[in-house]
């Protein structure tokens, strides 16, 4: 049962539940960019990317990755583990230059890369997570060595993972941001969403964009595009 709000985020409510080491995700339908300058409501977006990330959730707990993910509840809502400590870094994985990289570093989009660039970046709203590396990390009191280490892992494993899982129904994963908690017990598990929000995913053969550059670029037909991820998943799904 849905208890009292825990947490307004950007695009997602958390509320705790009569279960202390459960928690409810709702997903809403806020659409955000650049740090927040640019926000609209995009229709059923909420909705899309709770099923979208539902799908793909059950495919990594298959594969044996350690999810916050419990299951679907309804349209709207996920029954997730409550985390005893969020990690406050974000993994961000980039197979293909676009986006921020490609800008910085002066990359023509769509460029592949002969290995995955790995990026590390400080939640913090007010910073407009900055991007850091380890030691940052370690002189920030934000993870260890080890535990970085161990995430990193989990990171690459990922990542493969999920370019399969993409290339199965005709997507290309460009990037990727992963977010990582500890359940009470200290395991490390996989948390947030992954969705069209937290991924670039091209079509394979047109190039396509398929995610929230969309909403960023102005490109239009956006729940159409998160529409597409998920017919194409829920096929594969059954």
């Amino acid at each position: 049962m849905q208890g009292e709000l825990l947490y307004t985020g950007k695009t997602k409510q958390v509320f705790t539940t009569d279960n202390p080491d459960y928690i409810i995700i709702h997903y809403k339908d806020d659409a955000l960019a650049y740090n927040g300058i640019k926000r609209a409501q995009i229709a059923n977006k909420g909705v899309l990317n709770n099923k979208i990330s539902a799908i793909i959730y059950q495919k990594l707990e298959k594969e044996g990755f350690k999810t916050h993910f419990i299951k679907q509840l309804n349209a709207r809502d996920q029954l997730c583990k409550r985390k005893s400590q969020i990690i406050q870094l974000e993994f961000i994985v980039r197979n293909i230059a676009a986006g921020s990289m490609a800008k910085r570093l002066g990359l023509k989009i769509g460029t592949p890369f002969a290995t995955p660039v790995f990026e590390i970046t400080y939640k913090n709203d007010e910073l407009s997570d900055p991007i850091i590396n380890e030691h940052h990390a370690v002189a920030l009191g934000l993870s260890t060595y080890e535990e970085l280490a161990e995430i990193h892992d989990v990171v690459r494993r990922l990542n493969t993972t999920l370019q399969r899982i993409f290339a199965e129904i005709g997507v290309t994963l460009v990037d990727v941001k992963f977010e990582f908690g500890r359940t009470p017990d200290g395991t490390l598990v996989l948390a947030d969403e992954i969705s069209p929000d937290t991924t670039r995913l091209w079509d394979t053969k047109t190039m396509e964009s398929l995610d929230r550059d969309r909403f960023r670029k102005d490109l239009g037909k956006i729940s159409e595009a998160y529409e597409e991820i998920l017919n194409r998943l829920s096929a594969t799904n059954v």
